[in-house]
């Protein structure tokens, strides 16, 4: 398996941040955003379900699932053998970006601070996921983090939303965006996958700008 976050996720531009409820749900919802033109798909690990919804759409052929708010690194191990291609966590920690490295699994560790982005530069992380993005500052911070970290690459997540999308990844630092608008929750609860594909397909057409 490649190990280069940038990689995996190139071409995907914007990928869509999953918290599945239920393994009932995990068919519809990988078919339906295959379907729509999408390649690449977070499931975060925030419910009772959550590994088996991973196991499940990544089963499906369709998208490249990855594991999403990983915190530890046996959450890590565990995701790996569910059939994750990728992980994604919150924070940065070195213990779990060693745990990723020894399981060849590509990782995207979460900052907030320079002093946090110096610390993935002094372990060889080149790719970080900029969380929570727009409480954070939104596109201003990315830019004035941006800066004085020229080969740095970017995943902002954490309450994007479309239009914002678009300008984050208008900057040359941005590899993708995250975003958590694709498949709401209500959406979800209530078997609306068409609205789902509405939704998953603007992002595609998005990212395609």
């Amino acid at each position: 398996m490649n190990t280069d976050p940038i990689t995996c996720l190139s071409g995907a531009r914007i990928v869509p941040v999953l918290t599945v409820p239920s393994a009932a749900m995990a068919g519809p919802l990988a078919e339906t955003l295959a379907d729509a033109g999408v390649r690449c798909a977070e499931v975060t690990l925030r419910t009772p379900d959550s590994e088996q919804v991973l196991k499940l759409m990544a089963a499906h052929g369709g998208l490249t699932v990855g594991a999403g708010t990983v915190i530890t690194a046996a959450q890590a191990e565990r995701a790996v053998a569910a059939g994750a291609a990728f992980v994604v966590s919150p924070g940065l920690d070195t213990d779990l970006v060693a745990r990723c490295r020894e399981l060849d699994t590509p990782i995207t560790p979460g900052i907030a601070t320079a002093t946090e982005l110096m610390r993935a530069q002094r372990f060889g992380v080149n790719t970080v996921k900029l969380f929570p993005a727009e409480q954070l500052g939104g596109i201003a911070t990315l830019k004035a983090l941006a800066a004085p970290f020229p080969h740095t690459r970017f995943m902002p997540t954490g309450g994007v939303r479309p239009d914002q999308a678009v300008e984050y990844l208008a900057h040359p630092s941005v590899v993708a965006v995250g975003g958590s608008w694709i498949a709401p929750l209500d959406c979800l609860q209530r078997g609306d996958y068409q609205q789902i594909r509405r939704l998953a397909e603007r992002a595609v057409e998005l990212g395609a700008q």
